[in-house]
């Protein structure tokens, strides 16, 4: 793969994987009154779960050119199921947290802030590992927390106690990207999204039956934005976040996931008749700008002339 090609993917693909989830938001909204949170995960996980699945049985119809021996077989198997057991349990667990800290009490506009605090952290848990961000990343960071602010925040950030769960739902989505970045490196990334999915729908079940209070008879009627939660952004969207984050700089790719504010108030306004305001406008505008600096290139030094 060229340079060129490898940052043409880290950049669309994230992009693209943060559109499907900004769309979502608009969908969510439709199914957030009829069906309770952990049904809902669980139906919409259970579908990426078997989409992706036809997806590796036609891949695997596809011989390689180079059959792998026995021992490498066990071995990736072995790295394939301690990936997706560990990214979907990560997976999972954000989701349960994000949801109660809106049963809390937590409004929408605050718990979007508070779980996009990845970007940070992101960077931050990536020092634990020996990473340093440049300067022009931090920089890029901290835009894009401003911008994330000026977008989601309607009032005084001040943390109660459903905040603090949204806190370990951007903590979970932290460890999440980090161990996508990886098993991304050792597993084909399609495989990886459909064993998270059925992890994170597996957990997403046993929620649903000790603390779910919606029929399951409901479901048929939300058959469409169920599937698009489940075939777009879920199997398409964390696939796609899969396969941008292999081998690149998991701080540039979440700052591009991020962009998911953006493509939420865009959706809101086009299909909702919510208008940006100002403010919201703003953040927008910040939010690309943080997205251009961490992807052009910074001269450290100018050559004397």
């Amino acid at each position: 793969m060229t340079e060129r090609t490898n940052t043409a993917r880290q950049i669309l693909l994230p992009t693209a994987a943060a559109l499907v989830w900004g769309l979502a938001f608009v969908v969510q909204d439709i199914c957030a009154d009829a069906i309770d949170p952990f049904t809902f995960n669980a139906a919409r996980f259970s579908v990426a779960a078997v989409a992706l699945l036809a997806v590796c049985l036609l891949l695997r119809l596809k011989k390689p050119a180079q059959a792998p021996t026995a021992t490498e077989q066990k071995q990736y198997r072995k790295q394939l199921l301690l990936g997706g057991l560990c990214c979907g349990t990560a997976l999972a667990a954000a989701s349960a947290f994000q949801q109660a800290g809106f049963s809390a009490g937590t409004d929408a506009g605050k718990a979007g802030f508070i779980t996009a605090l990845y970007v940070v952290l992101v960077p931050v848990a990536g020092l634990l590992f020996g990473r340093r961000p440049t300067a022009q990343i931090w920089l890029a960071v901290a835009l894009a927390v401003v911008a994330l602010y000026l977008l989601c925040v309607k009032q005084g950030l001040r943390l109660a106690p459903g905040d603090l769960l949204v806190l370990a739902c951007a903590l979970c989505f932290t460890v999440q990207i980090l161990l996508i970045d990886h098993f991304s490196l050792l597993v084909a990334g399609v495989e990886l999204s459909c064993v998270q999915f059925f992890t994170a729908a597996i957990l997403s079940a046993l929620l649903m039956l000790f603390f779910g209070t919606t029929p399951l008879t409901v479901l048929p009627r939300y058959t469409w934005p169920i599937l698009y939660m489940g075939v777009i952004s879920g199997a398409l969207g964390y696939t796609l976040q899969i396969l941008a984050q292999r081998g690149s700089n998991p701080t540039v790719v979440c700052i591009l996931l991020s962009l998911e504010s953006v493509f939420s108030a865009l959706g809101g306004w086009l299909f909702l008749g919510q208008r940006l305001s100002g403010r919201e406008t703003l953040g927008c505008v910040i939010m690309f700008a943080a997205v251009l600096l961490a992807q052009v290139h910074v001269p450290v030094k100018l050559k004397k002339g």
